[in-house]
């Protein structure tokens, strides 16, 4: 596993190892809340679901080349961190419309509409807690035989370190208790929790401050 984590770029797409970054990502974020609830027209067929999940993952990883982060091992395609970095209203606009479109192709109807939900309801409890200029983890993924093992730590340490020179905030959401262990002890802090109506379920809005 050797080498420093480094960002995805087109090298990795030719190497045909970005189906197996996105294997990891479903195998860890399946049970998600979140991703239940976006998948929820293919809750009887496995198969499709995991092909959406996959789908939306693929494009959330070209997103954050796009607009922030998104990084995995050298040689290990078991896990990986995407950000997104404050943008411009206007490419933040573009940004949105260029999603929705892809989740119209991708979602059926039911996960569409919970989508918009849960990403409204959360935004708007967001914007009151966290600061326009703080960057957001969006996805952190390890497939579950490799958890445990540091992964999670070395895909995040970069864009960290790179936020601790900008002085910049970081901020995230989880539903998970498990996980937001992980993140007290990289320096994040709980600012809220909220119980989200879609998924009926508690998360938590968790924010680092700059080193």
């Amino acid at each position: 596993m050797g080498g420093r984590p480094r960002e995805v770029g087109s090298d990795m797409e030719e190497g045909g190892n970005v189906s197996s970054v996105l294997t990891s990502l479903v195998e860890a974020l399946e049970d998600d809340p979140f991703y239940v609830a976006i998948t929820r027209d293919f809750s009887s067929d496995r198969a499709r679901r995991r092909e959406a999940l996959a789908a939306y993952f693929d494009y959330s990883m070209t997103e954050g080349r796009a607009i922030g982060r998104c990084t995995v091992l050298p040689d290990d395609h078991r896990g990986a961190a995407i950000w997104t970095m404050p943008q411009t209203p206007g490419r933040m606009m573009e940004s949105k419309r260029e999603k929705h479109r892809f989740l119209e192709r991708t979602l059926g109807r039911e996960g569409l509409v919970n989508y918009d939900q849960i990403i409204g309801f959360m935004s708007a409890r967001t914007e009151r807690a966290v600061g326009d200029d703080a960057w957001y983890l969006s996805i952190l993924g390890v497939s579950p035989g490799a958890q445990g093992k540091g992964i999670g730590r070395m895909l995040l340490r970069p864009t960290l370190d790179e936020a601790d020179r900008a002085g910049a905030d970081c901020y995230l959401e989880t539903y998970s208790d498990r996980s937001a262990s992980f993140y007290m002890r990289l320096g994040f802090e709980h600012i809220a929790s909220h119980i989200e109506p879609v998924t009926s379920s508690e998360y938590w809005i968790m924010v680092r401050r700059p080193g």
